[in-house]
């Protein structure tokens, strides 16, 4: 696959040393693979995202004013090490402790722990919250074990509103918990994409196929078959969210259709305009609405959609003004 890169091996440290002159008025490149805030937030709360680059805009892209404090960057699809993390965690502590956020993936869940307990060692009081919203990734029953996909933004969001307001670590916590709880999303690949320098496609699927659950990684999904119709895709994917939800609470919901990477923005609003009727034909108010590329798998083709059970508390901090270089309210 042709790419615009140099060397390979480079293509991390580069893209970020170009992404922090590009927005220099909002962040800044603390160390190598740190990303901060150009203007530190006051007395608050520190919040740090991060994990593997080539999911762009994440995790960088969400670190400003009302989101993240600070970003912790890995290589292509690894997580970042826990020196780095450590890194992040001293450039966002503002002395009222520093929340972890990240996506429930063996590699970030090991390297973000130990940095945790580095910065506790050191007086950071450190807490965590891993975005597990793939309802294809592991049964109801073991839900802690899913994958974080396009819900990261949502919870990221909701949590670095609350820190912007000045709530206490503990509740900041509370609100990104809330805000997991209520997320489920679910994707869809159409084709693979290549990690710079591997000169191999992350997994192999036909021109006429598609896989329904795959992840932003290229892990296996729970289903592949014959290309179909968006509405089509939209319903399968909408309704298996649905068929995991018990409670519907207030019936309003956020809903977010994620490009990942390779798919136009025409395809993107057509699996919206299926999702959203699905949602409505099943009694749920769409309220808030997101489109758009918010954490992509390099150039693979495919979307995902995410669906956030919204209550006066959780739509408050999720209208809270951000930002940031890709998230803006």
């Amino acid at each position: 696959m042709k790419k615009l890169i140099n060397d390979p091996f480079d293509a991390v440290d580069e893209a970020l040393e170009g992404f922090t002159a590009a927005h220099g008025d909002v962040v800044a490149l603390a160390e190598p693979r740190v990303v901060v805030r150009r203007e530190p937030g006051a007395h608050k709360v520190g919040f740090v995202v991060g994990g593997g680059s080539g999911h762009e805009p994440a995790f960088a892209g969400y670190v400003g004013t009302g989101l993240a404090d600070a970003a912790a960057c890995g290589n292509i699809f690894a997580s970042p090490p826990p020196n780095v993390i450590l890194a992040a965690i001293h450039a966002a502590n503002r002395g009222r402790g520093v929340l972890l956020g990240y996506g429930n993936y063996a590699g970030d869940v090991m390297n973000f722990g130990l940095a945790a307990q580095l910065a506790t060692a050191e007086g950071i009081e450190v807490r965590e919250i891993r975005v597990s919203d793939d309802v294809a990734s592991a049964a109801k029953a073991e839900a802690a074990k899913r994958r974080g996909i396009a819900g990261d933004i949502i919870v990221f969001k909701c949590a670095g509103a609350a820190a912007e307001q000045g709530l206490s670590l503990a509740e900041v916590e509370r609100i990104a918990v809330k805000a997991n709880a209520a997320t489920r999303s679910m994707g869809v690949a159409l084709s693979a994409c290549e990690v710079p320098g591997s000169g191999r496609p992350t997994f192999e699927i036909a021109d006429d196929e598609m896989e329904i659950g795959m992840g932003v990684h290229g892990e296996p999904g729970i289903k592949r078959g014959p290309l179909t119709p968006a509405d089509e895709v939209a319903r399968d994917l909408v309704e298996t969210i649905l068929r995991d939800i018990e409670d519907r609470g207030t019936g309003d919901v956020a809903l977010l259709v994620n490009g990942l990477g390779a798919t136009a923005y025409l395809d993107q609003y057509i699996l919206y305009r299926g999702a959203r009727r699905v949602l409505e034909a099943s009694g749920l108010r769409v309220v808030r609405s997101f489109l758009g590329e918010f954490i992509t798998s390099l150039e693979m083709a495919g979307a995902s959609v995410t669906v956030t059970l919204l209550d006066d508390e959780l739509l408050s901090f999720l209208d809270a003004p951000a930002r940031t270089p890709r998230f803006t309210m």
